[in-house]
């Protein structure tokens, strides 16, 4: 069943913050910081590969993002989804079910035997493709899957995440310049305002938290 009709984007986004905290994807210790890839620490942490192992929840955030990326680019926009290696990949497929269309993925580099390839799946040039992923943070790792995408002669205008940062100015620039259109479920603003009003951290961490999602860059130094 191809879903159309979900509730508006702000509805959408509490729930799944909401769902996100029950399921206990949502880690914040102002204590003893977490370490992004790049290196800036941080109070939060977020694991939105928890959601395949709750089947009801998954559904209903799948139903969701598939939703929001057809209000975002059409119900005929796209030939293909593709998930971006590893994360992207169930959420890939999961959604690619729904809209019953093929499903590829994408490597992070070359896998460096056999056709070398960084495109798993069959991807036709021309086709409009879909990149799905779990989270984007200043949209860095995007960039390189469209730009794989690409390079076979399809295109890739549009990306869909469970999660998006949303504290990084930058993120979104890059993508605009890129072409290509973030389409997100919730933010660390949404969990943050859930958690405030289920009360399901202390309110000393959820001012630290604030505090970094303000000013990340700042509150790591």
């Amino acid at each position: 069943m191809i879903p159309t009709a979900y509730p508006p984007a702000e509805t959408m986004a509490r729930m799944t913050a909401r769902m996100l905290l029950d399921i206990r994807a949502v880690h914040f210790n102002a204590a003893e910081p977490f370490t992004f890839a790049s290196g800036l620490k941080a109070p939060t942490y977020i694991d939105c590969r928890k959601l395949i192992s709750f089947p009801r929840i998954r559904a209903t955030v799948m139903d969701f993002l598939a939703c929001a990326a057809m209000r975002a680019a059409g119900l005929e926009a796209f030939d293909n989804i593709a998930g971006g290696e590893t994360a992207g990949i169930p959420f890939a497929a999961l959604i690619a079910e729904r809209l019953a269309l093929p499903m590829s993925y994408v490597r992070k580099r070359p896998k460096g035997y056999g056709r070398n390839a960084r495109i798993e799946g069959e991807m036709a040039e021309g086709a409009q493709v879909l990149l799905v992923e779990d989270l984007a943070t200043d949209g860095g790792s995007k960039l390189s899957f469209v730009e794989a995408i690409r390079a076979t002669g399809a295109r890739c205008e549009h990306t869909a995440v469970i999660f998006f940062y949303d504290i990084f100015p930058e993120a979104r620039e890059r993508l605009a310049e890129a072409g290509v259109h973030l389409t997100h479920l919730a933010t660390w603003w949404d969990v943050l305002a859930e958690a405030r009003a289920g009360g399901d951290f202390d309110a000393a961490t959820l001012d630290a938290v604030e505090a970094f999602l303000r000013d990340p860059r700042g509150w790591a130094a």
